[in-house]
Order: structure tokens, then C-alpha cells, then sequence
């Protein structure tokens, strides 16, 4: 197939590119000009140079590489992870507006397929339940994490009700593994090993990760697969009072502190109270009987 990736050089986008490369697609990968575009061409992918946020120049990056399939996999995301949600308006507005000129020229220009990068782990569930595809993303979540689901949210809708595409909604966990945060050499790890990491309040938060070898699986998996919404999570949803100090034992790092919803509240804001304190994890079984998904067990889980 020809595909065109917006994101081409990002976490889930570089290991995709490869994964495509290596199966016979020609490839074209948006990215900003730089040391990115020789990453791309050193794998085998055409690079193409457009800003998300025009219009025209979206368009007309699409319409020279003239693909069957687009997939959005753009993110903003900061190199300390202290500052996720001070990025977060900004990744916002990337999906808000991104988004929006990558499908409204994909439908002009007739392409088949889209498929969108979406978010695992901010999925309404009821108290002790994983959430499907079914689950609405949570709307009434705090401060810039509303936002975010709110815009991804209305995205997903846009690309599950278009008209002439057939739109694949990809709903990834929390990236880990190679290029991400979470590895033993990876941002978090610097963090718990600083002693920097804590558990606030009870920690009854339920992460869903999923490792990014898996997630670029899944990716690739969903170009031929049935149209609709996948949580491409692995099979360990874990709170944080669980997962963060198996992590912390897995990068040699001390023990999670603890610290009080009253106390974070202050110093670290009613968002990071909100990832602690009341996520719910996905289920993935629709992903492994459609795009025969099979992740790996959590790396750490039970360090």
C-alpha cells in the first residue's frame, strides 16, 4: 500500500515506518525539517515537510504522495514528562486542528482508509471494571485533561462518521519500551531513581500500558482490519500503588514516597491527583480477535 504518517518520527511513528518499510509499503512521512527527515530516508520512507496547522500545505503533501491509507500520529509531548500537562494545550490543539486538516483533505482526496492515534487510558468505566470500545472518553475529567478528551473525543467521532473513509480509531495505552519514557533508561526511570516518584493517596488509579513494539503490531494489523475503535492496551491493567513501585524495583530505584491528595493537590495540581487517583484500565478483546493482537506481559509486573 502507499501510506502517508503524520508523525512519522515520533515514538509510535519511527518503529511503525520501519515495520511498513521492511513489509513492502512505500511510505511517505510528515515531519518538520530537520535530522527527522534522514531517519525517515535512512529506512526506506519518502519525508515530506508540512505544518499540521496549514491547511493548504496538508493537502497538498497528501495529494503528491497519493495514499490508500493516512495515520495520524501526531503528539506534542514534552522531553520531561514534570511538564505533561503544561504541553497538554498544545497537543490539544495539534489533534483539534491537525486532525482536522488531515481528514478534511484525506476526504477531498480520496483516500480509503484513516486511522487515528487515540487515547487507552482516559476511558470511562464503572469502579473495578475495564473499559471497551464502547467507553466514552471521560469529558468531565479536570482541567487540560477534559480538554484533551473532549477534542480527541469529537475527533473520534469525525473519523468514525465519515462518509467516504473507513476509520480506524486506535485507543493505545501508556508507551513503553524503546523511544519512551518508560525504560530503564527512560525519563520516569531517572525520576524514581532520583527518588522523585510518589504514590498519591491511595494510588486506585488503573493504568493500561502497552509496549510500543505491540502498539506499532496492532498499527499495522488495523490497515486491513475491520473499521471501528481498538484499545490496543496489554493484558496488566494495574493501579499505581501496584505498578509504579514493581517499575521503581525494575530500574533499581527506591521506593515510591507517598504523598497525601491534599498535599499534591498543591504542589502538583488537580490533574496529577486525577492520574492517581481515578483511571480506569481497557480491555483489549476486541483488538486480539480482529487485529490478533497478542502484547507481551508488562515487563515489570512483579519485579
Amino acid at each position: 500500500m502507499k501510506i502517508f504518517i503524520a508523525g512519522a518520527t515520533g515514538a509510535v511513528g519511527l518503529p511503525l515506518v520501519r515495520a511498513l518499510t521492511t513489509l513492502g509499503h512505500q511510505v511517505t512521512g510528515m515531519t518538520r525539517p530537520g535530522r527527522g527527515s534522514d531517519r525517515l530516508r535512512e529506512l526506506g520512507a519518502a519525508a515530506s515537510f508540512a505544518d499540521a496547522f496549514d491547511p493548504e500545505a496538508v493537502h497538498k503533501a497528501i495529494e503528491a504522495a497519493a495514499p490508500d491509507v493516512v495515520i495520524d500520529q501526531l503528539t506534542w509531548l514534552p522531553a520531561n514528562p514534570a511538564d505533561i500537562i503544561k504541553s497538554m494545550p498544545n497537543d490539544t490543539r495539534l489533534h483539534r486542528e491537525g486532525g482536522a486538516n488531515l481528514i478534511a483533505a484525506a476526504e477531498k482526496l480520496g483516500v480509503r482508509r484513516y486511522i487515528m492515534q487515540s487515547r487507552g487510558f482516559y476511558l470511562e468505566a464503572p469502579a473495578g471494571e475495564l473499559a471497551d470500545e464502547a467507553a466514552r472518553l471521560r469529558y468531565d475529567a479536570p482541567g487540560e485533561i477534559g480538554e484533551s478528551t473532549r477534542t480527541v473525543g469529537a475527533y473520534e467521532d469525525r473519523v468514525l462518521a465519515s462518509p467516504s473513509l473507513a476509520g480506524v480509531v486506535l485507543r493505545y495505552g501508556f508507551f513503553y519500551g524503546p523511544g519512551t519514557w518508560y525504560r530503564p533508561e527512560g525519563a520516569i526511570a531517572d525520576q524514581a531513581r532520583k527518588g522523585e516518584s510518589a504514590i498519591i493517596g491511595e494510588g486506585t488509579g488503573v493504568w493500561s500500558f502497552v509496549h510500543i513494539d505491540d502498539a506499532v503490531a496492532a498499527t499495522v494489523a488495523s490497515l486491513t482490519a475491520e473499521p471501528g475503535v481498538y484499545n490496543v492496551v496489554d493484558d496488566d491493567p494495574l493501579p499505581v500503588a501496584e505498578w509504579l513501585p514493581a517499575f521503581a524495583r525494575w530500574v533499581d530505584a527506591p521506593e515510591p514516597k507517598r504523598l497525601s491528595v491534599e498535599d499534591a493537590l498543591k504542589t502538583a495540581g488537580e490533574e496529577a491527583v486525577y492520574y492517581h487517583t481515578r483511571l480506569s484500565g481497557a480491555s483489549n478483546r476486541r483488538a486480539k480477535e480482529k487485529l490478533a493482537f497478542a502484547p507481551r506481559p508488562l515487563l515489570w509486573k512483579g519485579a
